[in-house]
Order: structure tokens, then C-alpha cells, then sequence
């Protein structure tokens, strides 16, 4: 599971106890859930629809297709119809789920991050208003038309940590969620699953398509921006991650998103 700064979830009923979107005739359907009524963690499930996570407060992880995404404000997740995938939600999330047809747009076939446009995400609220069944050519239809327009042209973002079911690299995934401030060097990991560098070095970069280094940066950022987006501070977060600094901490997040911790949650 992933590391939490210190909080606890109230066992909520299932965020589809309410809504069935597998019921939905329409091109598009969505819905808008406030976590606080709602379960924080979502077992392995799969929809018909192709499903967009998009998080308006809070963040939350998918786990889907060999890989991990974060979710944190103005992007969302895209998971095909058919895959099998779950969630974990921060306990202050506000999210929307946009649920589309398999032959309504041209979608990506893979699971990804993409980024949401201001109009996008406006016209998604939108229609998570709508309750009644609407008309292709009515005013509903049209705008689910430019909605799904704006969704397939939204660029994609590099927020997916790979993960492996090899039982080696799993077994140091589970031990970096479960304590991420872990600085073991690749040799020390190496020694500790009882194998050589240099086999684990390049069984990461055959599993993952990462070095460890790089793996792990990738992690660190993951859990940076759940946590972040869940109401942690940056010292707490760079502690906890185990930085020397919060300026070390700052270099990281920056170099891979362009900007700091401050700025990009502040925007």
C-alpha cells in the first residue's frame, strides 16, 4: 500500500454503490464523488466503458497494466474499457469519473496520464450534472461531442511508475512503498535479495525499462504528489522521502516536472 502521512480512512460504502455506469446507453456519462462519503480504496475491478479519473481536490493512485499512476489535480488517468485496474484515494479527494463507450472517441488503447484543459474539466463537471438521458443532436450531445473531441487531442504526462511482477523487483517495490525513505544503494538491495549487482541492475532496466536510480526517483515523485496533494507539507514530505534537504528535495520535484512543489499545486 502506499505511504500515508499519518492519516486514517473511515470505512465509507462503495463510490459505485450509487451509480452503475455500465448501465449507461449514452456516448459519455459522469459522475462527481466527494471521498468523504465514500470508500478510499477501490479493489481490482474493470468497466465496459473506457473510464477517465480525473481529481479536482486530493489525489489518487491507480494500479493498472504493469504500471502505477498518480492523479493529482488538472490531469487525469485514462483506463481503457476491459482492464483490470484500482484505486486509492486521499481522504480529502473530490473526484469525477468520465465513462466513454468503446466507439465514441479515438482514445488511447493504453492506460495513461493526461493533462486536462481548464475547458475540459468544466465540461466534464457539466455533464456530471446532467441526470436525464440526452439526444445526439440536443444541447447535451453536442457538448459531449466536443468533450470527447478535446479528450482525445490532451497531451499525455509522464506520471506512471512501471512495476513488475517479477518476485525480486516486487519484493523492493513492496519494501520502498511501505518505507520510501529507504537509501539503500542497488548493491545493498542486491545483497539484501540475495542475488549480484549486477544481475539486479539489469533485471530493473528489463523489468521496469528504468535504471534503479531512476525507478526510484520515479517513486519518490509519485508519492511526492500524493502526498503533496493531499495536504502534507514539502519539509514533511522531504523528510519522510528521505532528502538530506529540503532544497535536494525541491531539485528533484523541479527537474522532473519543470517547476517546484509551491508552484505547481499553487497553479
Amino acid at each position: 500500500m502506499i505511504f500515508k502521512s499519518g492519516q486514517t480512512e473511515k470505512k465509507r460504502r462503495s463510490c459505485y454503490a450509487d451509480f452503475d455506469p455500465d448501465r449507461s446507453d449514452r456516448p459519455a456519462v459522469a459522475l462527481r464523488l466527494d471521498f468523504s462519503d465514500y470508500e478510499g480504496e477501490m479493489p481490482q475491478h474493470q468497466h465496459r466503458q473506457g473510464q477517465l479519473v480525473l481529481a479536482l481536490h486530493g489525489a489518487v493512485t491507480c494500479t493498472a497494466a504493469n504500471g502505477l499512476w498518480i492523479v493529482p489535480p488538472d490531469c487525469g488517468i485514462w483506463i481503457p474499457g476491459g482492464v483490470l485496474h484500482s484505486n486509492q484515494v486521499t481522504p480529502n479527494a473530490r473526484l469525477s469519473y468520465l465513462f466513454v463507450e468503446p466507439d465514441a472517441a479515438t482514445l488511447p488503447q493504453e492506460c495513461c496520464t493526461l493533462a486536462v484543459s481548464p475547458m475540459l474539466r468544466e465540461m466534464i463537471l457539466r455533464l456530471a450534472d446532467v441526470t436525464d438521458s440526452y439526444a445526439p443532436d440536443d444541447h447535451i450531445g453536442r457538448l459531449v461531442q466536443v468533450l470527447l473531441g478535446e479528450l482525445a487531442v490532451m497531451p499525455k504526462e509522464g506520471l506512471k511508475l512501471p512495476v513488475s511482477g517479477h518476485p525480486k523487483i516486487a519484493m523492493i517495490t513492496a519494501a520502498l512503498t511501505a518505507n520510501p525513505g529507504d537509501r539503500r544503494t542497488l548493491k545493498e538491495w542486491a545483497a539484501h535479495i540475495a542475488t549480484s549487482e549486477r544481475s539486479l541492475k539489469r533485471l530493473m532496466v528489463q523489468e521496469t525499462g528504468l535504471t534503479f536510480g531512476r525507478w526510484r526517483r520515479q517513486l519518490h515523485l509519485i508519492i511526492a504528489l500524493r502526498e503533496l496533494a493531499s495536504g502534507a507539507t514539502v519539509q514533511r514530505v522531504s523528510s519522510d522521502l528521505g532528502y538530506e534537504s529540503v532544497t535536494a528535495f525541491i531539485v528533484m520535484f523541479k527537474k522532473a516536472l519543470g517547476t517546484t512543489p509551491t508552484r505547481y499545486f499553487g497553479s
